[in-house]
């Protein structure tokens, strides 16, 4: 038995028996066993959405919660072809899987984000280069060979330069701030560049002096509809998202209007379908306030978490509306506050806390109205181990209550 493949006119693939569709409701694979998958479970059930996954391991986030679980690598194409065989659509934890796997996939079902989008969010220059015909504001950048480039680049744009691999890097990795001729991480970047020969150049930018950093979430169906949330305010902790603010606050309104507009026009112009995340560096120049954008998630994203406790719609029930082409949700804030704090594993070799459950008990005792999502992971310095959200009324105390509890997970306090 064949079905006709959404967005695939003319193309025909096996049907995902023995995976049944209780009322005739889809079934959508995420390929990627992270936490992000983990997170889009309980919107599927709500929406009555049968979820598979293509999983790193048998006991990674995702499919500790999601069954069936195949164990598949997402560079093994014949893993991605027998995945997207039994899907009605197929979505991402992470934009990593290869070209190849995309067009395999593709062949045979729905594919959200396709690659023509999803090339923008993998590679850097790609994605600098298409922003930049699209007139989105960004810094100054330029594709760079060798250290003679970067010297030439920061000639025109100062120091310090700030290197990237255009693939593979998140969280901080793949990224390199180089000060001068003279800095000490030179050894790194000529390792970089030689590791990238034959591949192509590495991206440099300029160092930007940012106040601080917004983040706009916007999502946008295959048909064109899309719906942005209100702009967040994100802090990092050693390149990695800690905490979050939605609304982000003291933001004019002229720039939050201009930003989500930016998200917008990336998202069609890119011909992005779902979630997309543009994260910006708000600054001022010449006594007024701008945004240049920095980087690109077409997934659900660490900045939208707190939209699942926060906001009409979560981010995870939105994608998953917007992969299979459904009406979007409504985007409207629950309360006039909410602030999300990620649990970071702690740099202790040894835990305050190694009973994460333990912890998490003593924070609903104290505080019944905090949320929190914990990932299933094991304990690793710096690791993603889950988040809190509280909301209400007084940002002040609404952070107080986020950051505590999350802190306290985390084993930074024990009181």
């Amino acid at each position: 038995m064949t079905s006709a493949t959404a967005g695939s006119p003319g193309t025909t693939r096996p049907d995902p028996a023995p995976y049944q569709r209780p009322g005739g409701f889809p079934v959508v694979g995420v390929v990627g066993g992270g936490q992000l998958a983990r997170m889009m479970q309980p919107a599927a059930v709500a929406l009555g959405l049968r979820l598979r996954v293509l999983a790193e391991g048998p006991d990674v986030s995702a499919a500790q919660v999601i069954t069936p679980a195949p164990v598949g690598a997402a560079g093994d194409v014949e893993a991605l072809r027998a995945f997207a065989a039994a899907c009605d659509a197929v979505t991402f934890d992470h934009e990593h899987v290869p070209a190849e796997g995309l067009r395999a996939m593709a062949e045979l079902t729905s594919v959200q984000p396709g690659e023509a989008a999803l090339v923008h969010a993998q590679d850097k220059l790609v994605m600098r280069e298409r922003l930049s015909a699209l007139g989105v504001p960004c810094p100054r950048w330029a594709p760079v060979a060798g250290r003679a480039d970067v010297e030439a680049f920061a000639a025109d744009a100062g120091w310090p330069v700030v290197l990237k691999t255009p693939r593979g890097g998140y969280d901080g990795k793949g990224v390199l701030v180089l000060d001068g001729p003279d800095d000490t991480g030179w050894a790194t970047a000529d390792a970089w560049f030689a590791d990238w020969a034959g591949r192509g150049p590495l991206l440099a930018e300029e160092h930007v002096a940012f106040v601080r950093e917004l983040a706009a979430l916007v999502a946008r169906s295959p048909s064109g509809q899309a719906a942005a949330w209100p702009v967040v305010e994100t802090v990092q902790r050693r390149g990695v998202c800690h905490e979050v603010t939605a609304p982000a606050p003291d933001l004019d309104p002229g720039l939050a209007a201009q930003l989500t507009d930016v998200a917008l026009r990336i998202a069609g112009g890119l011909g992005v379908t779902g979630v997309l995340a543009v994260e910006v560096f708000e600054v001022e120049r010449g006594g007024r306030r701008e945004v240049l954008v920095n980087e690109l998630a077409m997934r659900p994203h660490n900045s939208g978490h707190w939209t699942i406790d926060g906001s009409v719609t979560s981010q995870f029930e939105q994608h998953l509306r917007a992969v299979l082409d459904l009406p979007l949700g409504g985007t409207a804030a629950r309360a006039p506050w909410t602030v999300m704090v990620n649990v970071l594993g702690p740099d202790a070799v040894e835990p305050r806390h190694e009973d994460l459950y333990r912890s998490y008990l003593h924070v609903m005792a104290h505080d019944p109205d905090v949320k929190v999502h914990l990932y299933g992971k094991e304990q690793r310095p710096g690791r993603k181990l889950g988040h809190v959200t509280a909301y209400g009324e007084d940002l002040d105390t609404v952070r107080a209550r986020a950051r505590h509890a999350a802190a306290f997970i985390a084993g930074e306090i024990d009181e």
